[in-house]
């Protein structure tokens, strides 16, 4: 007799309006526990930069992410292709705002009459600090073209000295996630010079198995506290500069950050 064990699966570029840009995440829907093991094959043969694995825990959602290689602690773009996920698919009524139950703690989504989604995520600023030996030379960039660096709880940060310094980045990635250490990666910013953003990012974690990543919420956690001190913002749009490219919009709130965006579904199938 065959059972049914299949689990749902949504393929969601997120940070977007339009398919095949922004970032794409799998999520998938689980009706019971699964091994840790299994959820690492699966985000390896998926092989996209974050796959979500929810389950419905009551009245809110756990929620975990994993690249191809290693779980992570935090993940926007994932978070928001689940949210998504969860409203098209009708597991959760359109109106209704999500909460989830993470490693960084309650996390939540909500979805506005524009049919952004928002995301209430921990601001994760950054404290100044020297960059790992070797770091520089790997990202491929001039002692004289850096106007700051320093590091949060995840993450090493470098701000350039304008955009095109940011866009024309060319990392040797196997130096750079030695040089990275114990961190998740290197977030690489300048101020914007058109009137569209406010600030450019790119954000690279060979270590965690990710050389680029396409659209990191996450590190617009660490940006929009940084750049909203610089610009005299609380609200600012964030455009990361990769070749698929999405643009975040942040809003800081004391100790909380509302991060926007859209999201496509692409597919949708089965896990066998």
């Amino acid at each position: 007799m065959l059972i049914d064990m299949t689990t749902p699966l949504f393929h969601v570029d997120a940070f977007t309006e339009r398919a095949f840009a922004g970032n794409p995440a799998g999520v998938c829907v689980l009706e019971d526990e699964r091994e840790d093991a299994w959820m690492q094959s699966v985000a390896a043969e998926l092989n996209l930069s974050e796959t979500a694995f929810l389950r419905r825990t009551g009245p809110s959602w756990s929620l975990r992410w994993f690249t191809p290689i290693v779980e992570v602690d935090l993940c926007g773009h994932a978070t928001l292709a689940s949210a998504h996920a969860l409203w098209e698919s009708g597991r959760a009524d359109a109106a209704a705002r999500l909460e989830f139950d993470t490693r960084s703690g309650r996390l939540a989504a909500s979805r506005n009459s524009d049919e952004t989604v928002e995301l209430d995520f921990p601001s994760e600023p950054a404290a100044p600090d020297s960059l790992p030996d070797g770091l520089l030379e790997a990202l491929g960039v001039l002692p004289e073209s850096v106007r700051w660096t320093g590091r949060n709880r995840l993450d090493l940060v470098v701000e350039l000295e304008d955009e095109s310094a940011v866009r024309a980045l060319a990392p040797q990635f196997s130096a750079l996630g030695d040089a990275c250490g114990g961190t998740r990666g290197l977030i690489a910013t300048a101020r914007s010079s058109g009137a569209d953003f406010d600030f450019v990012s790119r954000f690279f974690a060979p270590a965690a198995g990710i050389d680029e990543d396409p659209v990191t919420g996450s590190a617009h956690c660490c940006l929009g506290p940084f750049w909203a001190k610089r610009l005299g913002k609380e609200t600012l749009v964030g455009y990361q500069a990769s070749k698929r490219g999405g643009t975040v919009t942040v809003r800081v709130a004391g100790s909380r950050v509302a991060l926007s965006g859209r999201a496509v579904t692409v597919a949708r199938g089965e896990i066998l």
